[in-house]
């Protein structure tokens, strides 16, 4: 008779476990190149309730994903990719990952319909269907962490020769509120 549970002991249970799952965190993972998604990153968990664990892909490979109710994966698109860190993050982690409440956002200079295509392009489809709110923050151009490569292509492409920011703040904003709700 002492190996049957009374229903206190149950409730305990319960309250335990409850109290458990509740106590899982929010994780914001990223790559940055020249550091705007870095600061991207840093403003939303300054901006979300929990205080949110923030790993680079760039110095972290494996996550323990099992602590986290919530993840957000960023990173910035330069000439049409996300960083492989990102894609190879997604890719490896897909199926924990759907049990997860998701955002996505990326970082770039690019405006219009250029930035829907290149989230769908960069993230897995099963990711972008699951997402509870995906956002365009905004980007950089920074001149003085680029090749002279990559500022002939600024130069070319974006027709500018000097840094320039263009961070949406109401967005990141607007991101963190939706994820605060969930």
């Amino acid at each position: 008779m002492d190996n049957i549970p009374n229903s206190d002991n149950i409730v305990l249970s319960i309250l335990f476990i409850k109290n458990e799952v509740n106590k899982l965190k929010t994780l914001i993972v990223y790559s940055s190149k020249y550091g705007c998604t870095e600061k991207c990153a840093d403003f939303l968990s300054k901006e979300l309730k929990d205080k949110p664990d923030i790993v680079n892909l760039k110095n972290c490979k494996d996550v323990n994903l099992s602590l986290y109710n919530k993840v957000i994966i960023g990173g910035s698109i330069y000439m049409g990719k996300i960083q492989k860190e990102v894609s190879d993050f997604c890719s490896k982690n897909l199926e924990v990952l759907k049990e997860k409440k998701i955002g996505l956002f990326i970082c770039g200079m690019q405006e219009g319909d250029s930035i829907n295509t290149e989230i769908n392009q960069n993230f897995p489809k099963e990711l972008i269907e699951i997402a509870t709110v995906i956002k365009h923050f905004g980007g950089e151009f920074d001149f003085s962490k680029m090749s002279f490569f990559e500022k002939l292509i600024v130069k070319i492409v974006a027709k500018t020769s000097s840094n320039k920011s263009n961070i949406l703040k109401d967005n990141i904003t607007n991101f963190a509120k939706i994820m605060n709700s969930i």
